[in-house]
């Protein structure tokens, strides 16, 4: 199933390089078991959407290396697929920008013609084939109706599939020039999460500067040594202690001064849960 990735590092702009590319689980070495496509979201100075992405698995494309290494930005969101719904094409890629905002999908669900009928205008800001790109349009809509609160749209988006088209999942990162949201709904497939301070980690007598402890190793990662962050995945990274689930139906929003809150805004399962592994061949994971 496909993998997601986010990081935010509240004001400060910074590289994430170590979890996209260094990590002992990193985005890269994930590619390898989804290898339909890979993507870095980030925002440059002026706060505008940038998209890096190809239809090649993260450990063969350049261009992933390339951005992962070089990209600078307050919040990053990234993803590496394995595709069911859409060709291997960049406009299926994840992650997808629209108005002003990033995001990336793991899960999936059917009954697309029924969702592009709620989406009514909103359509139109759809590019490609997928059903992730479909329920981004859906939380901008909702997030238009709920007075611009990208939670309530999250929230509200998730429900409405929830209620209206079989699901297998739809966990979630939007990220803003200085906000990250994260959904992880229902339960099937995970999302963690890990508030890191500046300074040290967690490795006794460690130099001043961030250190991730895998099983074997600590690496120094300067480029996050001076500030603190909060990251997001579906898979740990790394052996660093801190890292939790987040629960069925939670949603947690990092703001700006990196303060996260959480609330479960969903408490009752989908209508109609699809068990992993009985997938439709029409979501894409």
């Amino acid at each position: 199933m496909c993998r997601l990735f986010g990081l935010s590092a509240g004001t400060a702009r910074v590289r994430a390089t170590f979890w996209l590319l260094d990590a002992p689980d990193s985005l890269e070495i994930q590619s390898r078991r989804n290898a339909d496509g890979s993507g870095i979201g980030f925002f440059d100075s002026a706060g505008a959407p940038v998209l890096d992405k190809q239809p090649e698995p993260a450990f063969r494309a350049r261009e992933f290396r390339h951005e992962a290494k070089q990209a600078e930005s307050a919040t990053f969101v990234a993803h590496v697929r394995l595709a069911t719904a859409g060709g291997r094409e960049t406009r299926n890629t994840h992650p997808f920008a629209m108005r002003g905002r990033i995001m990336a999908h793991n899960g999936g669900f059917d009954e697309l013609k029924r969702l592009d009928e709620q989406l009514g205008p909103y359509a139109e800001l759809v590019l490609g084939d997928t059903d992730s790109e479909r329920y981004f349009a859906l939380i901008t809509q909702q997030a238009d109706a709920h007075g611009g609160d990208v939670g309530a749209g999250i929230a509200a988006a998730a429900r409405w599939i929830a209620a209206n088209l079989p699901v297998t999942a739809l966990n979630t990162v939007v990220a803003t020039p200085g906000e990250l949201w994260a959904l992880r709904y229902p339960g099937q497939h995970a999302l963690h999460i890990i508030e890191r301070p500046a300074g040290p980690g967690d490795v006794p007598g460690a130099e001043t500067g961030l250190h991730v402890r895998s099983a074997t190793s600590s690496v120094r990662v300067p480029a996050l040594h001076s500030v603190p962050s909060v990251v997001v995945a579906s898979e740990r990274l790394d052996g660093e202690t801190g890292w939790r689930m987040l629960a069925q139906g939670e949603l947690v929003h990092v703001r700006p001064d990196l303060k996260v809150e959480s609330a479960v805004v969903i408490a009752e399962p989908p209508a109609r849960l699809v068990p992993v592994g009985s997938e439709n061949p029409n979501v894409d994971t």
